[in-house]
């Protein structure tokens, strides 16, 4: 039995945070339906490389697992049947502009009253209760007002945004990790609960010790790239054939490096690089007796070193490499499932583990509407006349 089996879930939320949310839940085994408007859908519909008709690489990547149902949330018997579907579900999820839930009655404080076991996830930039809540939030606004921005890139450079929208990943994994939390709640009180998440309150969390380091200090850190301020050597380093990655985290593997590997024994016994705080403080020196010899390796021959001496460190990879690497195979992390016209389809799969629970084998996330009918029928129990004539009126599309 999944984890989450039994727990509906009414996903009102579009583009990553929130979709990532539910999207973890549909993984651990809830039924996640998804509303999105009629015709053009989620945003990421329209984002990234196109697979078939309104369906594109990023869409399926934060939709596995979940139904669809396109409908037309401005018209009164739309807002109907989404208050219907609230009505039956244990968790409801949104990320709309401020205001927007209320517009429509689906906010916390009008579904909890028919619904008091309700578990409420609302996902904002700044958060529903703050000064700034009005402000709309975008995961690369936040990468810089959150400082994120200021330690990504090499001294002297420009702040550097990661690639990865990090922010909203993050602030999805969070949510669901919210979520569970009210859920198990529920199972001893009864009642449902009303979570405000945030982009930035994530965002400001991924300072983490770099974050208490600077309020400790009282000063702005130094942009360092790959290489970290408090571990030596750690970072990206230059081979024969391109680059990798080593991380010394502590002096026996400092030793290791030196005598198994670079034959330079001579450095674990200089004061200079005995200790770690010795070597962060003394890099560049550090990286004149290193280098050259690292010159001497292949990126294989260096990492195969490395492994044989329990040596933590790897190949930099492409993102090809990656996703075809023997660790991705050995995770079982790429899934194929098939796509009704576009056929085969990789997706990367749920990082989640369970022994007992497990998770959801991948289903492919939906097309626009394509569960409208069967929602509709299963859950609001309409008949096919019913259903047929909201489709010929336009308020749900399939």
């Amino acid at each position: 039995m999944r984890a989450l089996e039994g727990t509906r879930v009414l996903d009102l939320s579009r583009v990553f945070a929130g979709p990532v949310c539910a999207q973890a839940l549909g993984d651990l085994g809830a039924e996640v339906i998804k509303i999105e408007n009629i015709k053009i859908g989620d945003d990421t519909r329209g984002m990234g490389v196109p697979v078939h008709g309104n369906d594109t690489s990023f869409f399926l990547s934060v939709n596995r697992n979940k139904e669809s149902i396109a409908l037309d949330l401005n018209s009164e018997e739309g807002r109907k049947i989404a208050l219907e579907i609230a009505a039956t579900c244990d968790v409801v999820i949104e990320n709309f502009k401020q205001g927007g839930v209320e517009k429509f009655g689906l906010d916390y404080k009008s579904l909890s009253k028919e619904n008091p076991g309700l578990v409420y996830c609302s996902i904002s930039g700044y958060g529903r209760e703050s000064d700034f809540s009005h402000r709309l939030g975008y995961d690369l606004v936040i990468q810089a007002e959150a400082g994120l921005m200021s330690l990504n890139g090499e001294e002297g450079q420009d702040p550097l945004r990661n690639s990865i929208a990090i922010v909203d990943l993050t602030t999805g994994n969070h949510a669901a990790q919210a979520v569970l939390a009210a859920l198990f709640a529920r199972e001893r009180t009864g009642k449902g609960q009303y979570i405000d998440m945030c982009l930035f309150d994530c965002g400001l969390s991924l300072l983490s010790y770099y974050g208490n380091n600077t309020m400790w200090q009282g000063e702005n850190p130094k942009r360092l790239g790959n290489s970290n301020p408090f571990v030596a050597p750690y970072g990206l380093f230059e081979v024969k054939d391109g680059a990798i990655i080593l991380a010394c985290a502590n002096d026996g593997q400092f030793k290791r490096l030196c005598e198994k590997v670079l034959d330079c024994s001579e450095l674990v016994t200089d004061p200079r690089f005995a200790k770690n705080s010795d070597r962060a403080a003394n890099r560049d020196a550090m990286m004149e007796f290193l280098q050259p010899r690292m010159n001497k390796f292949t990126r294989k021959e260096f990492c195969d070193a490395m492994m044989a001496n329990n040596i933590p460190g790897g190949e930099v990879r492409t993102l090809l490499e990656a996703l075809h690497s023997d660790e991705a195979k050995s995770r079982g992390m790429i899934q194929k499932v098939m796509h009704p016209e576009a056929g085969e389809v990789n997706l990367i799969s749920s990082p989640l583990r369970l022994s007992d629970s497990g998770i959801e084998p991948i289903n492919r996330p939906p097309s626009l509407g394509e569960n409208s009918r069967d929602i509709l029928k299963r859950i609001l129990e309409k008949s096919e006349a019913e259903i047929q004539s909201l489709i010929d009126q336009g308020i749900v599309e399939e």
